[in-house]
């Protein structure tokens, strides 16, 4: 018995591994492609790269140790981190009343983390005690050129405020630092 997908999977495999040794060839294809063709490859491209990150890391473990680490003393999330090839995104809030609170979370380009198409899973838990709130903890696949933003902030008296953000982009599977910037105005991004 043979197999009849063999040789054209080989021709396939054997065709991918001549363009990507050549990207001028591919830049040269991709350039032919209509907008929506395009639209279309790089959507399979993110979801290659979400099923790889799902593949490759147990998020369970992953959530379980940044509940354990993603949080500093004073019970705000710390910075995110990349792990395999996934982003870890802890963020929270804690209550000091019922009209105020501070809080940090992250923004995946320009999307708060929990409505990014990209959220692999998110894992909440209430805090309950002197630091009243919840913690949570955000997977996003680790994409090339993806903009992350850490932003703090505050509400007092029913009023939101940022007060800094920390701005990354994912390059070559590592958290490059681009900006941070103090915010003195009102409301969220």
């Amino acid at each position: 018995m043979t197999d009849q997908a063999g040789p054209a999977s080989t021709r396939r495999i054997n065709a991918a591994a001549r363009l990507l040794g050549a990207p001028d060839e591919v830049m040269r294809v991709l350039g032919r492609l209509a907008d929506d063709q395009l639209s279309n490859v790089g959507d399979a491209v993110r979801q290659i790269q979400a099923e790889r990150a799902v593949a490759m890391g147990d998020l369970d473990q992953i959530i379980a140790q940044a509940f354990e680490t993603g949080f500093g003393n004073d019970g705000l999330a710390l910075l995110p981190w990349i792990e395999g090839t996934v982003v870890v995104c802890p963020g929270g809030l804690i209550w000091s009343s019922r009209a105020s609170h501070v809080c940090r979370f992250v923004n995946i380009d320009d999307t708060w983390v929990w409505d990014s198409h990209d959220l692999i899973r998110e894992d909440k838990r209430s805090t309950p005690g002197a630091k009243d709130g919840f913690r949570a903890v955000a997977l996003v696949p680790a994409l090339e050129g993806m903009a992350v933003d850490v932003v703090s902030g505050k509400a007092r008296a029913g009023q939101h405020s940022v007060d800094r953000v920390v701005s990354y982009v994912v390059k070559r599977g590592e958290l490059v630092e681009v900006s941070q910037r103090a915010i003195n105005r009102q409301g969220m991004m």
